[in-house]
């Protein structure tokens, strides 16, 4: 019998500088996060040489329900982001990228091939690049509001007036791609014959959707939802539009976390506001992926 020659020690020295990075880059700072939220270490004053050890006090400013909702704190930061993901993640980009996947499944032709070129481009296209595009096109003087002068109608100062609406529609323009080309993946694998079939007994679009796509697409819609969901909870993009302004009304947790910890830098609060992120981002991660085991077991 031949020895292999993949023994138990060359596996582990193998192995041993994927476990060097992940302790070096993931559980070590983890672990450091976790217990600067403890302390009220700061980067200026006394608390900065000699931070201390102030228990739960950093959690418990931050879930104060006195002052929870109001704008700034973190109550109000996380209904925003609420907002945002449900309006930009599961309505915008799956709902958007779905309906396209879906118009252009088996077509080709100059129309397919524009959207599909426009849309990765702008899913590929550095943030900072993308987001300085959109301030200058929703500027005030800028190209949304010249064109609806020229076309008779009354601009407005959409990042002032409409901060959050702004925002959305810029992460839904931003991300589509993703669901777009994971659904029209998804939608190839299907059997040509299952839709040939329901035109051949005159299935209408809505019925072609509802019972052929749409039940063979849920594992696909759960994974999308998963990843979009936890990338626009976490995406620091919208600061480069709107700095989390005009007076809080785009402050993002994650905007709230960088204003707390990078800002103002109060390390110990902010690390505490990182683990409370953390965990959301857990729960969020465990709802769907109990929703898909679910789903494979029924």
């Amino acid at each position: 019998m031949q020895k292999s020659l993949l023994t138990r020690p060359v596996a582990l020295m193998f192995l041993l500088p994927a476990v060097l990075f992940v302790v070096v880059f993931l559980i070590y700072p983890f672990f450091s996060i976790f217990m600067m939220s403890f302390t009220n270490r700061t980067l200026l004053g006394a608390a900065a040489a000699n931070p201390q050890y102030i228990g739960l006090e950093n959690y418990a400013e931050l879930f104060n329900f006195d002052r929870w909702m109001r704008r700034g704190e973190l109550g109000y930061s996380l209904l925003l982001t609420a907002q945002f993901v449900v309006g930009s993640a599961l309505i915008g980009q799956a709902g958007l990228g779905l309906l396209l996947a879906v118009l252009f499944q088996n077509r080709k032709g100059l129309l397919r091939e524009t959207i599909y070129t426009v849309a990765i481009t702008a899913w590929i296209i550095p943030e900072v690049v993308v987001a300085f595009a959109w301030f200058a096109y929703l500027d005030p003087d800028g190209t949304l509001n010249n064109v609806l002068n020229a076309i008779g109608l009354s601009g407005a100062d959409w990042l002032f007036d409409y901060p959050m609406l702004s925002i959305i529609i810029f992460n839904t323009w931003r991300g589509t791609a993703f669901s777009m080309l994971l659904f029209s993946s998804a939608i190839s694998s299907i059997p040509p014959s299952q839709l040939e079939t329901a035109d051949v007994i005159g299935a209408s679009a809505w019925q072609k959707f509802k019972d052929i796509l749409l039940p063979q697409l849920g594992p696909y819609i759960l994974t999308d939802l998963l990843l979009i969901t936890l990338w626009t909870f976490n995406t620091f993009t919208p600061f480069l539009l709107t700095g989390g302004g005009p007076t809080f009304q785009t402050d993002l947790i994650s905007i709230y976390t960088y204003r707390t910890g990078l800002q103002f830098f109060e390390f110990g609060k902010g690390s505490a506001i990182a683990m409370v992120v953390m965990t959301i981002n857990l729960l969020l991660a465990g709802i769907y992926l109990i929703a898909a085991r679910s789903r494979r077991q029924a």
